[in-house]
């Protein structure tokens, strides 16, 4: 597991709340190399979104920016086939995530477990504000 330092977006002086998905590892045909078409590797993504932070939430999910659906739809995206480019996926991701309007912020990397030898992983990280 990447041992990466949490991001800092929650600011109740700006009414912003964090919303996260750590390190979810999924398989993804991905890649510009020949070797990597038609086959599945593992990657590993990371989301942080600053969200519009409602103090009175009523305990009810309609309130708040559901990570559960973010994950569906990041596993949508990887189910629509071959990526070229990680960066493709983490723009892919991030316009996905303002589809909910609450989402100010979108922060997301995308890291292949195995595409160097003797490094854990390698990637790309990206920021998109609405």
């Amino acid at each position: 597991m990447s041992k990466q330092q949490p991001h800092i977006i929650a600011d109740a002086a700006r009414g912003i709340r964090h919303v996260f998905i750590r390190n979810l590892e999924l398989p993804a045909q991905i890649g510009v190399w020949r070797h990597e078409h038609g086959k599945e590797q593992p990657i590993r993504i990371n989301v942080d979104l600053a969200v519009e932070d409602l103090i009175d939430l009523g305990d009810d999910l309609a309130k708040v920016v559901d990570y559960g659906v973010i994950e569906t739809k990041i596993r949508e995206l990887i189910a629509e086939g071959h990526i070229r480019l990680i960066e493709t996926l983490a723009e892919r991701i991030a316009a996905a995530c303002f589809a909910d309007a609450r989402v100010k912020t979108a922060r997301v990397r995308v890291e292949k477990l195995h595409a160097l030898s003797n490094a854990e992983s390698a990637g790309v990280e990206i920021e998109r504000t609405r």
